[in-house]
């Protein structure tokens, strides 16, 4: 058997998540369907993340066994034939080592989340980012964020079927920018709770809606109760963007 890396890119809009489940679309689903076809006998493909329905991916890790061996490039594109038309598309296939797992060993993952403010419809964004008919305070929405860096008990941004041992998280970084006309929020860490970048944007926006002060924010930060959360992001403006590996 023989060990590949995958890169990955895909549109999360017309999967229910990443993880295979019965008679829904999902990415590991289409992946493992495309590399058993290849090899000819039952492939599984292990993700880095598992990426909730609608969550799009930039450059998502997996990892998979072969009987099969092919040049790195030759099994790209046939994985991509036997992906169509799925909107999956392998970015890079590595040969690894039987040690590498590619959530296992990631030391850091990267999230961003997109955001618009305008009050035209979407075109040719929609459904790749969260449309704000208003404007929203930026500077208030990063001083906000930066109460979230370190290791802290992360309860309130936990979704309720979170299935982690822990609450407590280290995270990275949490950055709010201007670009344009779109806010991006910016989110790194080793790991993450179940819908956590999500919660901690939604709740963000309370503070860029002038609705929470960054107290109120602190509040129910520091409540460690998933009802002072506020409402959740939507998942089309969520991206996960890098896995990082030693």
């Amino acid at each position: 058997m023989t060990r590949y890396k995958l890169t990955i890119e895909y549109d999360g809009g017309p999967f229910f998540g990443w993880q295979k489940q019965d008679n829904v679309p999902t990415v590991q689903g289409v992946l493992q369907r495309a590399a058993t076809a290849l090899d000819g006998c039952p492939v599984i493909v292990q993700g880095a993340g598992r990426t909730d329905a609608g969550v799009h991916a930039l450059a998502q890790i997996a990892h998979m066994d072969m009987q099969r061996q092919l040049a790195p490039d030759r099994l790209r594109d046939a994985l991509n034939h036997h992906l169509r038309p799925n909107p999956v598309a392998i970015l890079q296939v590595e040969q690894v080592d039987d040690e590498f797992h590619a959530r296992f060993s990631a030391v850091a993952r990267h999230y961003l989340y997109r955001i618009k403010s305008r009050r035209p419809p979407l075109t040719l964004d929609k459904g790749k980012l969260w449309q704000i008919p208003r404007h929203v305070d930026v500077q208030a929405m990063d001083e906000a964020a930066q109460i979230l860096i370190g290791e802290h008990d992360f309860s309130t941004f936990r979704d309720s079927d979170c299935q982690a041992k822990s609450p407590i998280k280290t995270l990275d970084r949490c950055d709010v920018l201007q670009m344009g006309d779109e806010v991006q929020i910016i989110c790194e860490a080793r790991s993450f709770l179940h819908s956590q970048v999500r919660s901690m944007v939604g709740s963000l926006m309370q503070v860029g809606f002038g609705k929470w002060s960054r107290h109120d924010f602190l509040k129910a930060f520091e409540a460690k109760d998933r009802s002072a959360c506020g409402p959740v992001a939507p998942p089309f403006g969520l991206y996960l963007t890098r896995v990082v590996y030693e």
